[in-house]
């Protein structure tokens, strides 16, 4: 156990980044009562350390067993053991983005070496039927990606609709649709959406090396706007474009600079795409090592304790038992199909024999409930709209 004790507390008077627990009876000895025995059957939850960057950094210098045990007992503390979130992801319109992004095949500026074909939104009823294809299959939530810079005036009513009828599924619901304004964030928590993924990709640092056509604060600012649209933020990375173990632990301090982090954290590793900048250079230069990216996983469990951690893109491509190593550091969330926007996946049916052979059952969805419902007066027939209370 040495190693899982090498990393010194924080002092909540020395450090400002430490927030104390208040509702724990952890003893004064809390780095030794924490990772006892006992602990993995417990259900209090400690409040939530705000690890210094130091400190995030001494995580990723631990021992992987050392750390895998760390980020399983924070794991067990806040969600059921064996439980995961499945997520089914669909491209409401693919190619032909203006951003242009290294890693992504839709980037219009890449097109020419890609040949991916673009294509025009999915017309609504294609959506919905995708929709109950992914609730029969076993997932809990409906993911809507479309390539765009930010959505326009004239597409708002169409990704309102999709919320509206997803949710009348039963499904939650999540898009990722660009950079949004507030009043866009708002449209979409009025129809109900869950969750909005924008990914902040990598850290400050290395973002430069990854896209010049949206700035780092220009997705903080999306971020802030879903946040303060009573949204539920998705934001991730992706490992494995070259960036240093350095840019990794800047990415997770990132996220513990918000003032909430987010509760979908998609921990992605890339699939190099030929033709792609970042693609090519990684193709050629050699991938990220399958442990890394679980090394961080974990150390994203540890730092985000109460966050759902979603394996996505680079999962095909792991083996079973590499797969079991990333449910241990904490991942407790995926995507179900055959394809992530334009990119594969693993598939469904080994998904389903994997779940059983590592005893893992899927999570039942939680939609939230729009912030306004259609109210129909029975004697007139006049629709009016009530606005819930938060």
């Amino acid at each position: 156990m040495a190693g899982l004790l090498s990393i010194k507390e924080p002092n909540p008077q020395a450090d400002d980044n430490f927030q104390a627990s208040s509702n724990t009876d952890i003893g004064s000895d809390s780095t030794t009562s924490f990772f006892s025995t006992d602990s993995l059957a417990t259900e209090i939850k400690p409040s939530p350390i705000k690890h210094s960057r130091e400190q995030i950094a001494q995580l990723f210098d631990l021992p992987l067993m050392d750390l895998l045990l760390q980020a399983q007992t924070i794991h067990r503390q806040n969600f059921n053991a064996n439980e995961v979130q499945i997520s089914t992801l669909l491209s409401i319109k693919t190619g032909n983005c203006p951003e242009d992004c290294g890693y992504c095949s839709q980037s219009g500026h890449h097109r020419d070496k890609t040949k991916l074909q673009a294509e025009k939104r999915l017309e609504v009823d294609k959506v919905i039927a995708a929709a109950k294809r992914a609730k029969a299959s076993g997932s809990s939530r409906f993911c809507m990606g479309a390539a765009w810079k930010h959505p326009s005036a004239k597409d708002m009513p169409y990704v309102v609709e999709l919320v509206k009828e997803v949710k009348s599924l039963g499904l939650e619901t999540c898009m990722t649709l660009g950079m949004l304004n507030l009043d866009q964030a708002a449209q979409l928590a009025d129809a109900g959406l869950d969750y909005y993924n924008h990914n902040l990709d990598t850290s400050r640092r290395y973002y430069e090396q990854v896209v010049s056509t949206r700035s780092y604060d220009e997705r903080l600012d999306t971020i802030t706007n879903v946040r303060d649209s009573g949204i539920n933020v998705c934001s991730g990375n992706i490992v494995g474009m070259g960036e240093s173990r350095d840019d990794r632990i800047d990415w997770v301090h990132e996220l513990l600079k918000m003032p909430k982090a987010p509760e979908s954290i998609p921990v992605n590793l890339l699939v190099p795409i030929a033709g792609t900048p970042i693609g090519d250079k990684v193709l050629a230069d050699g991938e990220l090592s399958v442990l890394e990216w679980i090394r961080t996983i974990a150390v994203t469990r540890i730092c985000c304790p109460s966050s759902y951690v979603r394996l996505s893109a680079g999962r095909e491509s792991l083996s079973d038992a590499e797969q079991a190593l990333a449910f241990m550091a904490g991942a407790n969330s995926f995507f179900y199909g055959d394809k992530l926007l334009t990119t594969g996946n693993a598939s469904q049916s080994n998904d389903n024999r994997l779940m059983r052979e590592l005893g893992l059952t899927a999570q039942f969805a939680a939609p939230r409930a729009p912030k306004q419902l259609p109210v129909i007066d029975a004697m007139s027939g006049h629709q009016s709209q009530v606005v819930l209370a938060e």
